[in-house]
């Protein structure tokens, strides 16, 4: 069971990968938009714009995008960089989570006034150091697969399953893609549904 407790906020394979495309696309936004906030759909989008043929990151959804940004806000506290991660809200508030810590305004002004032309190197680094991090027994599985080993999972717990809906499950099978087992796939994503709750 320790096991399954670490593993809601280890990163995977597809946290880190998504994770910096998401700097990538946080950065572009700083840059263009001024700082101004951008809800986590539209990141979303905005990534998928720069990156049309990344499988992983075309599979992503809002729910599943915390641990994302909780990679994009340590790469920016290993590098010494403001945290981009600030500029991603969720769009029924556009604000930060209600106890974000810190100074919201002066974080997005630092982020949109920071030269970032050195972060695609540090990126590169940071995001190979976190991929040796992913723990070994984390073995990804193809879709299909993952599939199969969700609904065997659901067949057999369909009341703790009751609230998933349909982004829940593609989140789901993305974690079990990346590793996960069933059950530490349920408690991640329920754990991220209460968090969004929060904030809407």
């Amino acid at each position: 069971m320790a096991d399954s407790i670490d593993a809601i906020t280890q990163f995977t394979l597809t946290d880190i990968e998504v994770g910096s495309r998401l700097v990538e696309a946080l950065v572009r936004h700083a840059q263009t938009a001024a700082g101004q906030p951008i809800a986590h759909a539209d990141l979303l989008t905005l990534a998928r714009s720069m990156y049309p043929k990344d499988a992983t990151l075309g599979r992503a959804v809002v729910v599943g995008i915390g641990m994302k940004l909780a990679f994009v806000a340590a790469f920016c506290k290993a590098n010494g960089y403001p945290n981009l991660a600030c500029l991603a809200v969720h769009k029924a508030t556009m604000r930060p989570v209600p106890d974000y810590q810190g100074d919201w305004e002066a974080e997005r002004r630092a982020v949109a006034g920071f030269d970032w032309s050195a972060a695609p190197t540090r990126l590169a680094a940071y995001a190979g150091e976190a991929r040796t991090a992913v723990p070994k027994r984390y073995k990804p599985r193809q879709e299909r697969p993952a599939d199969v080993a969700w609904y065997a999972y659901f067949c057999s717990h369909r009341q703790a399953c009751a609230g998933i809906t349909n982004e829940d499950k593609q989140e789901i099978i993305n974690l079990l893609m990346a590793g996960l087992d069933p059950e530490t796939a349920l408690r991640r994503v329920t754990a991220a549904k209460a968090e969004l709750a929060e904030i809407s």
